[in-house]
């Protein structure tokens, strides 16, 4: 099979729920960083062979939102698209399915990436279609009730939402609310010293959001980092279940935003003048009890590596995607290490609790984050893993550029 690079991975900075992106639609997001993808590479339109998109939200508004995103970012009416839903893995299984149709060479050149604005994601009812003879419709908040109904209640129960999911890591792991919060307000130092430091300039790409009065609002930064945010100060948040750990405060955000990549064929860089920022190496999936779902990225780390011939001490960055600090701490008990031990390699510029977690799009935001970064240490391995809810894990491993 071919080798595959990853070219130009850009993503948009991340809005917090109903904040400065609340208006802007979920293709609206996808199409803007499409565009900016083909601007600053160059590449030809006529040369992207499809478009490979996640959204883990997805309604009809924007049907199948890979093509969408595509004919309204103005690629050529040629240029298929298509969506992938693998929840918070989404956007990372986008490149993966991406990568594949490369490798095999069914494409030389796709366009792979997600999208989400959870500030837009609407309510529903299932009893309208053909009315009811009496009493009240009901409408669900999609984004509660996906989280609620994650697994067939029939075979594991109800569950109800992903804050069970991380009390019963808490419980079998032994981690405590402070622990946890310790681990949130690294998060939130980590972002913001790397927005201090300039470290997000080369993946992020300028929205502007239109005003009711005055020249558009250009957006560009991630608006839910708390560059004052400490253990103390989360320590005053309530818990969100009874005797339990998790809080808003060291919880993964609900957000807004899209990211986007080109992936390519090796034999193909030089004729079309791209420059490759990491080579794709491989991947892993694997699936895991629903009420432990934050557990999933201990196997799929393991099967990957394994495949790979590598120990976890060989990969030079390690991104996890945050979904709760307990869940962190978790996969790296799993692992067998502590936060101690990799803490210069993981969630190096902060993660899921600062950044925020746009679900589909987290994949590509943390890739483009995570290969920056790469390259800035000249480092030759790095990892990126997600735990999803209904109970899977997804991993997929990348190499630097010599």
């Amino acid at each position: 099979m071919r080798r595959v690079a990853i070219v130009n991975p850009l993503r948009t900075g991340v809005g917090t729920f109903g904040g400065s992106l609340r208006d802007v639609r979920a293709e609206q997001l996808a199409s803007t960083v499409i565009k900016a993808l083909v601007a600053r590479t160059g590449i030809d339109p006529g040369r992207i062979e499809d478009v490979s998109f996640a959204q883990s939200y997805a309604n009809s508004e924007a049907p199948c939102i890979g093509r969408w995103a595509a004919l309204d970012a103005g690629l050529p009416v040629e240029v298929p698209g298509f969506q992938i839903d693998r929840r918070c893995g989404g956007g990372l299984q986008a490149v993966i399915t991406a990568a594949m149709t490369v490798q095999t060479g069914a494409a030389d050149v796709v366009i792979a990436g997600g999208v989400e604005s959870m500030s837009n994601i609407e309510h529903y009812t299932t009893t309208a279609r053909w009315g009811s003879r009496s009493g009240n419709q009901t409408l669900y908040d999609r984004l509660d009730r996906g989280r609620e109904r994650s697994q067939p209640v029939w075979r594991f129960g109800e569950i109800s939402g992903m804050i069970e999911t991380a009390e019963n890591l808490a419980r079998e792991y032994g981690i405590g609310r402070e622990e946890s919060d310790a681990y949130a307000a690294r998060s939130h130092q980590r972002a913001a010293a790397a927005w201090s430091a300039g470290a997000f300039a080369d993946e992020i790409v300028t929205i502007e959001v239109p005003q009711r009065k005055g020249e558009p609002l250009a957006f560009s930064k991630d608006e839910g980092v708390r560059p004052e945010t400490t253990t103390e100060t989360l320590g005053r948040l309530r818990v969100l279940m009874p005797d339990g750990t998790v809080t808003a405060g060291n919880a993964a955000q609900q957000n807004d935003a899209a990211a986007a990549c080109l992936v390519v064929a090796e034999d193909r860089l030089d004729e079309l003048g791209l420059e490759p920022l990491a080579w794709f190496e491989g991947w892993s999936a694997v699936g895991c009890e629903p009420a432990k779902m934050g557990i999933g990225p201990v196997a799929a780390a393991k099967k990957l590596l394994d495949r790979a011939g590598l120990g976890l001490d060989d990969v030079d960055l390690i991104e996890i995607n945050e979904a709760f600090a307990v869940q962190v701490l978790s996969v790296l008990a799993g692992w067998g290490t502590s936060l101690a031990e990799v803490d210069d390699r993981l969630n190096v510029n902060g993660s899921g609790i600062s950044l925020g977690h746009p679900i589909g799009a987290t994949g590509g935001r943390i890739l483009a984050t995570m290969l920056h970064e790469l390259k800035r240490r000249q480092g030759t391995y790095a990892m990126e893993t997600m735990c999803i809810g209904g109970g899977q894990g997804l991993a997929a491993l990348f190499k630097g550029v010599d």
